[in-house]
């Protein structure tokens, strides 16, 4: 949990769940598992179950203390959307970003299926951002699962890039190459695609 991230395309880190499992090919070299066990050896006890799902109730309220506007990447350290994050945790923390209305939540998972599953369920306030992880053509499904959410802002992120991925989908000018310049210095349209070399807006939810 960090109120400033050296992450190009996000302010802040928020972590109220941490650990995670891996779900695909993109899991294979993940920082968040090196930086856990990392932590649990430095005796960090908000890592004591290392790379373990572990709820962190307590961070809860943690951005309605941050009074600036900032962009949070939401559980840098693990994926909202895991199948042992309970429905009523994740409707939690939905309601700490309805209520940090100042702030812009950055949710990315890999669990799309889920996500689709719980999406009617839950608020979608035009200041939470929501994207999934597509690493190589086998992942290309979870794209259709993120076109379900009605999120003002939904996005991909396809870093790790495994494999050339044809026919993503985008309706503005694509730049294949580079950072996410075009992310940081405005937000995305309704109805644009606005690509960068990490995070990636896809659409809005009037497209």
């Amino acid at each position: 949990m960090a109120d400033h991230s050296g992450i190009e395309w996000t302010d802040a880190t928020w972590n109220p769940v941490t650990g995670c499992t891996k779900v695909s090919p993109g899991c294979k070299h993940c920082y968040a598992e090196r930086l856990a066990l990392r932590l649990r050896a430095m005796g960090n006890p908000r890592y004591r179950n290392g790379f373990a799902v572990t709820l962190q109730p307590d961070q809860l309220s943690l951005p309605l203390r941050w009074r600036q506007p900032r962009r949070i990447f939401v559980n840098s350290m693990s994926d909202l959307f895991h199948e042992e994050v309970p429905d009523d945790y994740i409707h939690d923390v939905f309601g700490a970003m309805v209520r940090a209305s100042w702030h812009v939540f950055q949710v990315l998972t890999k669990r799309s299926e889920r996500l689709a599953d719980l999406a009617p369920s839950l608020p979608w306030p035009p200041n939470v951002w929501q994207g999934v992880s597509v690493e190589n053509a086998r992942c290309l499904g979870r794209i259709g699962h993120l076109r379900q959410v009605p999120a003002a802002v939904r996005f991909l992120s396809i870093e790790p890039l495994l494999e050339p991925i044809p026919d993503l989908p985008g309706n503005c000018p694509t730049r294949r190459s580079g950072r996410s310049r075009a992310w940081r210095r405005r937000r995305p349209r309704r109805g644009c695609s606005l690509w960068g070399g990490r995070a990636r807006p896809l659409t809005s939810s009037g497209s």
